[in-house]
């Protein structure tokens, strides 16, 4: 059974949506505060990691958004589990910032039960899948992607990328030479389908660059075609 962690203030909202995830076949802990949250990724109940974490932007003792920076920053698995951020807040830049801090979906309260349950699903099949089962191993040059161990490294260095993230990245290496627009992109990760949001997208890519570029203003890997998408260059390092 997949588990799930939410941290989430409002006991009325996390109950509900927690029975929900449950009847749907997940395990559920709940956390109302950051500090707890955190605590449970640090030192997870049977040395277990959740596979998810759902997050609440607006925490009594800690804003999400810096939650979602330190989860980020930690060492290892607890570092990389995907984050589905919860806010009540629908400014667009709210979007933009949780993407560029390492979340990896963002879904504006109120919000069906049920779109979150396909998005979380589709987080975790992005993440349990990855992409088709061609090379396990990728080299570009200097780059190396670990599809197995769903590492990314440049030269001897580990570069941290986001679940998301790093099936993008697999998509474009995959794909490399070809032009790709957005869309396409998206269904080669498979899982936009509830929000073609094109920004986030953008976002994502900025983030991948600062990973495995060595000058992120002058990108020699990830290009932008003006009006069309990206394409991964071939070229070696």
């Amino acid at each position: 059974m997949q588990q799930l962690l939410m941290i989430e203030d409002d006991a009325r909202l996390a109950q509900m949506v927690g029975e929900y995830l449950e009847r749907s076949g997940f395990g559920v802990t709940k956390a109302v505060d950051a500090k707890a949250g955190l605590g449970l990724l640090q030192e997870p109940a049977n040395g277990q990691l959740p596979d998810l974490v759902v997050l609440d932007l607006m925490l009594p003792d800690l804003d999400g958004l810096e939650v979602c920076r330190r989860i980020r920053s930690m060492q290892g698995e607890a570092g990389r589990v995907p984050v589905l951020m919860l806010t009540a807040k629908g400014d667009p830049m709210d979007r933009i910032v949780g993407l560029e801090i390492g979340a990896d979906d963002y879904l504006p309260k109120p919000f069906e039960p049920r779109e979150l349950l396909a998005r979380i699903r589709a987080i975790l099949r992005r993440r349990g899948e990855g992409a088709p089962p061609t090379a396990k191993h990728m080299r570009f040059g200097s780059l190396e992607i670990d599809r197995d161990a769903r590492t990314v490294t440049v030269g001897s260095e580990l570069r941290e990328l986001t679940s998301y993230q790093f099936d993008l990245l697999v998509a474009l290496a995959e794909r490399a030479g070809r032009v790709l627009t957005r869309d396409q992109i998206m269904e080669a990760v498979r899982g936009r389908e509830l929000e073609a949001f094109d920004r986030s997208i953008d976002v994502h890519m900025g983030r991948i660059r600062a990973a495995i570029e060595a000058d992120v203003k002058n990108p020699k890997r990830i290009l932008t075609v003006r009006g069309v998408g990206y394409v991964f260059a071939k070229q070696q390092d």
